[in-house]
């Protein structure tokens, strides 16, 4: 017995230490988010003020984000379009912002997106005499970006095995309650553009800069795309990402639905329980470095960890 309880014991040490390995391979290989930088691209896009298609901050902001992502990517190019709002008599002039990085993969690509563009209504504003002024999206807009921003850093200086296609869609805040055909303008405008072009999947992230970070599953992305939020949720089990939890709360109809009606897998990590949604207060005060660099590293641990896909 004694015998038999020292062979037992030995495969187990060594399983540990073959699993330890294993863990400590895969992070050692992850390269790091960088979370002050990150914030401070948040800040830069608020420093222009709400980015409402048509005004001079949505101008001024788009030619940032593409000299941002032309200095890393392999190709940068804007998607132009224009949307025509009936109810408002206003035509919009917006863009998508593409990139792609180690180009020369065709086989396995994988996109990952966020809108750039800020809600001209703070319709949310618990003070009705604010619902006309335009929304700061500090969280619901600017954050997702600036992680993408930092991980289009990453990108140009460690490539990963995959094929990588960042995009920054315009139009997605523009809507009206009860008008869904004017929300998405952007992700809708490049999915029914979309040609030949098939992402192994989509990941999308919208408002993920909160103080109190909390991030769901989402039902549209979980009925639809279950095994791509299996591997997200893995990514952050694997990283102890505590602010990611396993419940499903909130049905989004977001940039990732147009994917997912052409059948391609999409998810969206967003934190719904943000406060200051649609308020003038969505500022950078309520934003945390800490947030962006925990769902930072739960992306990147995705891009570089061949075994969760």
């Amino acid at each position: 017995m004694d015998r038999v309880k020292v062979l037992v014991e030995g495969v187990l040490l060594y399983s540990l230490f073959a699993i330890s390995c294993i863990v400590g391979c895969g992070s050692s290989s992850i390269p790091e988010f960088n979370k002050d930088k990150a914030f401070n691209y948040l800040v830069k896009q608020c420093d222009f003020g709400p980015r409402v298609p048509n005004s001079e901050a949505h101008r001024l902001c788009g030619d940032y984000l593409f000299d941002r992502l032309s200095a890393n990517a392999d190709i940068c190019y804007r998607q132009k379009f224009s949307y025509y709002d009936s109810l408002r008599g206003d035509t919009l002039r917006l863009t998508n912002l593409i990139s792609s990085f180690n180009k020369d993969n065709t086989t396995h690509r994988v996109l990952l997106c966020a809108h750039w563009d800020c809600r001209p209504w703070a319709d949310n504003d618990p003070d009705s005499s604010l619902h006309g002024r335009p929304v700061m999206g500090a969280s619901d807009g600017a954050s997702g970006v600036a992680a993408l921003l930092e991980i289009a850093d990453i990108l140009k200086e460690k490539s990963p095995s995959i094929g990588v296609d960042i995009i920054l869609f315009d139009g997605e805040d523009y809507g009206s309650s009860g008008a869904p055909d004017q929300w998405l303008l952007g992700s809708k405008y490049f999915a029914a553009n979309i040609g030949s072009y098939r992402p192994t999947y989509v990941l999308l992230l919208d408002l993920i800069g909160d103080t109190d970070l909390n991030i769901h599953k989402e039902y549209y992305s979980q009925t639809y795309a279950g095994s791509l939020v299996s591997r997200i949720w893995a990514a952050a089990a694997i990283d102890s990402a505590k602010h990611f939890h396993p419940d499903i709360v909130h049905s989004v109809y977001d940039d990732h639905i147009p994917f997912l009606e052409l059948g391609i897998p999409a998810a969206v990590i967003v934190d719904m329980d943000y406060k200051w949604w649609h308020t003038v207060e969505d500022t950078p005060d309520k934003c945390s470095a800490e947030s962006l660099a925990e769902v930072g590293r739960v992306v990147l641990r995705l891009l570089y960890s061949p075994e969760l896909e």
